[in-house]
């Protein structure tokens, strides 16, 4: 069989995978704290016709004659870069500005927060349940520290009369007496190889053995502004760092890619029939 089927194959399927990551980043132009996918692509190993040759006392040196045998999926990378801020003026609605992510939790009552499961994200929309913990839309707790600087969970009492949470993310409180409490510091996890994290739904990522990052104590944990991380915003959100415009004009490439890839299987099968048909 002739070569250039298989290559336009294997082209039909790198460009289907890059569609694919495509349709995902449009379908989550307005996900908060979304980070966009890119798909990168490789030769697959060539076929060699002749091989090199050195110079010799009478003739030059040759090249290698290779013949490829198409394309393969090479990568598909996250792209940790900054969205755009939206201001909503919801005191727990959070983004940060710079690197960084909120750290969750979940099962946590039974002793030290990071003994728990720990999940990352760059979603701020934060809320309070009926105990008065921060809490995601998951109802996992945000992760900081308190008072004692021990890591726990973040509470703000139901008579409250008010509260703000800093740029530092210290989050305080008004109770009865008009008296600002301190009840806790919001914790960043900063890693050195953001990419390297796993996306596991719901705005949230899990560390891998490649994202680098060591988060068993919470001094490993930074506040905001520290440790190369960002500083909070309250009453904003981060919103999807995916370009609308850049991913239809990467849409309409890959569209064309994959077509061009059809029309070399259609042209490689019209060969074939042609070589059939020379014994008739």
């Amino acid at each position: 069989m002739l070569r250039s089927m298989y290559a336009g194959i294997s082209g039909m399927k790198g460009f289907q995978t890059k569609l694919d990551t495509i349709a995902n980043n449009i379908a989550n132009v307005n996900t908060y704290g979304y980070k966009k996918g890119r798909t990168t692509f490789q030769d697959m190993m060539s076929q060699t016709i002749s091989g090199a040759q050195g110079p010799t006392q009478f003739l030059g040196g040759k090249n290698a004659s290779q013949v490829g045998l198409g394309a393969q999926l090479g990568s598909i990378d996250t792209i940790h870069t900054q969205g755009n801020r939206q201001t909503t003026n919801r005191p727990l609605d959070l983004a940060i500005e710079g690197d960084g992510m909120f750290v969750l939790a979940e099962d946590i009552g039974a002793g030290n927060v990071l003994d728990s499961t720990l999940s990352f994200t760059r979603a701020g929309n934060f809320y309070l349940d009926n105990n008065g913990y921060i809490v995601n839309s998951n109802g996992q707790y945000l992760v900081g520290a308190d008072s004692t600087g021990a890591a726990n969970r973040i509470a703000i009492p139901p008579e409250a009369q008010s509260f703000s949470i800093q740029s530092n993310g210290t989050v305080t409180y008004v109770d009865d007496n008009n008296n600002a409490i301190n009840a806790g510091q919001i914790r960043l996890a900063r890693f050195s190889n953001p990419g390297g994290l796993e996306k596991i739904g719901g705005n949230m990522f899990r560390a891998t053995n490649n994202s680098g990052g060591n988060f068993t104590d919470i001094n490993n944990l930074m506040p905001p502004g520290q440790g190369g991380t960002g500083q909070t915003v309250a009453g904003a959100l981060e919103m999807s760092n995916v370009d609308l415009a850049e991913e239809f004009t990467e849409m309409i490439t890959a569209q064309r890619g994959f077509q061009a890839n059809t029309r070399i299987i259609t042209t490689s099968d019209e060969i074939l029939q042609e070589l059939v048909n020379l014994k008739r």
